[in-house]
């Protein structure tokens, strides 16, 4: 028959093991929340580029040259922005999939 020291040690490294695993599930899922909010940001500054293809003229989305660089950071930090508040949808539908993926769960 185990002594209560010898149970007490088993609990307290199952308990350890749990804490373990649910620190690991908690870290994957930052990582996998912050996937996908980059992805829909990519995805937001695609259509954003394709939105202003072709639009010249004066202005913040106009211009040649150098300018064009300048609105591509401009598209970039909108789709971040975008992405961030809210955006379209696309993050928590990557989100909930790529847990999926890893077997986990988002709640």
């Amino acid at each position: 028959m185990p002594n209560s020291a010898d149970l007490s040690a088993s609990l307290s490294s199952i308990g350890d093991a749990a804490n373990a695993q649910a620190q690991s599930a908690l870290k994957i899922k930052g990582k996998t929340k912050a996937a996908a909010h980059e992805f829909e940001a990519m995805f937001l500054g695609n259509m954003f580029q394709q939105l202003l293809t072709g639009v010249d003229g004066d202005g913040p989305f106009g211009g040649s040259g150098a300018l064009k660089v300048w609105r591509s950071f401009m598209i970039d930090q909108y789709a971040k922005t975008f992405a961030q508040n809210g955006g379209v949808g696309i993050a928590s539908h990557v989100y909930n999939e790529l847990l999926k993926q890893q077997g986990l769960t988002a709640s």
